[in-house]
C-alpha cells in the first residue's frame, strides 16, 4: 500500500510540474551516443551521424514500462513512418528502468523506432532531469535540424501532445 501511494504522489507532483521547454530553440543540441534497442536487438544510436541524415527527433521519457511511458511509446510507434516519409530519425532515450529496454523497444515501440539508455550526463546536458525523481529524465520531446540546431522543444508530462508537436516541426524543417 505504501509503494502505491508514494508512486500515486510522484505521478501527482509530474502532473503537477509546470510544463515547458528545457533547451530554447535555436540552441545547439548536444551531440552524443549512447545504446539501446531497435526490435530488441542491440542498437547504437550516434547523434552526429543521425543529423548528417536530416532532422531527428529526440524524445525523452520517465522510465520504460511506465503508463504515460507506455502511450507515448505507442503514439510514436503509430506515427514512425509519418517521421521517416518526413526524412527524420525518431529515437527515444531514457535513463529509467533500461534493464528492459530490449522488450519496451518490442512491447510498446513496436519494433518501429530504437529507445536508448543515456547517460546523467545526456539528461544534465539537455536538461530534462526529472525533479521528483533522481536518475530519471523529464518528459520532454526536441525535433533538430541537420545542422545541429534545436528546432522545436516540448515538455509536459502528459503523453498525448508529444507527436503531433513533433511532427508538425518535421514537416516544417522538411518544407524548407
Amino acid at each position: 500500500m505504501k509503494r502505491l501511494l508514494a508512486a500515486a504522489a510522484l505521478l501527482s507532483a509530474a502532473i503537477a510540474a509546470p510544463a515547458h521547454a528545457q533547451l530554447e530553440e535555436g540552441a545547439e543540441a548536444p551531440v552524443f551516443s549512447a545504446d539501446g534497442y531497435l526490435a530488441g536487438q542491440p542498437f547504437s544510436f550516434d547523434m552526429a551521424d543521425a543529423l548528417s541524415e536530416g532532422p531527428v527527433v529526440l524524445y525523452f521519457f520517465p522510465a520504460a514500462f511506465t503508463p504515460g511511458c507506455n502511450l507515448e511509446a505507442s503514439l510514436f510507434a503509430e506515427a514512425a513512418d509519418d517521421f521517416a516519409e518526413a526524412g527524420a530519425t525518431l529515437i527515444g532515450a531514457t535513463a529509467g528502468n533500461t534493464d528492459r529496454l530490449s522488450e519496451f523497444s518490442e512491447k510498446h515501440c513496436a519494433s518501429k523506432f530504437p529507445v536508448a539508455a543515456v547517460s546523467d550526463e545526456v539528461i544534465a546536458a539537455y536538461d530534462v532531469a526529472l525533479a521528483q525523481r533522481e536518475g530519471w529524465s523529464n518528459r520532454t520531446s526536441y525535433v533538430i535540424a541537420p545542422d545541429g540546431a534545436v528546432a522545436m522543444s516540448y515538455t509536459d508530462s502528459a503523453p498525448n501532445d508529444h507527436v503531433t508537436k513533433t511532427l508538425d516541426a518535421v514537416t516544417a524543417i522538411s518544407a524548407d
